[in-house]
């Protein structure tokens, strides 16, 4: 998994207030927990593009007054008019504890239903995952080399070792749909035996 490096400085006060002026300084409130304490400090706004403006997932190395932590990104919360951050929520990262992900994922072969003229519809493009910092995956990968016209592939259909997926198992995460004009390969094999 992708790891980015990242600095901030411990906030002295936690108010509204301090939050406002420390934003028009370009610096963004953020909290660390999951350890021991609640880590308040700020971190810079130019920092955040290479984390938040990504489709891809990554662990942060955060150093913070000296000392550094393995985090992940939990929350963001923007200003609903401007869309500048407001707040960001890490989670550090320990290594025998399980930590809850959204993870892309990739979709790879060539589908015969997709040469047949049927189109391939991407439903989730993330999945909630939630497992070991070692065992999660950069991307889940999902196979459309068997998908006909009509056929998809759901949640339970996913096996990733060490990794429990969260989202409803019955879901539908990729499918090849029917399009006008080209013949589903059941209803023509019905037809032909009428």
């Amino acid at each position: 998994m992708k790891i980015v490096s990242m600095s901030g400085s411990l906030r002295e006060n936690v108010g509204k207030k301090d939050a406002k002026m420390n934003r028009k300084n370009g610096k963004v409130p953020c909290v660390l927990y999951g350890g021991k304490d609640q880590i308040h400090f700020l971190a810079n706004e130019k920092d955040f593009k290479d984390i938040i403006f990504t489709p891809e997932v990554c662990f942060i190395d955060l150093a913070i007054d000296g000392k550094q932590y393995k985090a992940t990104l939990q929350d963001v919360q923007y200003h609903p008019v401007s869309d500048n951050i407001l707040h960001v929520d890490f989670l550090q990262i320990i290594d025998d504890k399980p930590i809850i992900m959204s993870v892309p994922i990739k979709v790879i072969g060539t589908s015969p239903g997709v040469l047949r003229g049927g189109k391939l519809v991407v439903k989730m493009r993330k999945l909630k995952v939630k497992g070991l910092a070692s065992v999660l995956p950069d991307d889940i990968k999902i196979d459309i080399s068997p998908l006909d016209i009509e056929d998809y592939v759901k949640v339970n259909n996913l096996k990733v070792d060490g990794v429990e997926f969260l989202n409803v198992p019955t879901s539908i995460v990729v499918m090849i749909k029917a399009t006008r004009g080209v013949e589903d390969p059941a209803a023509a094999e019905a037809d032909a035996k009428k």
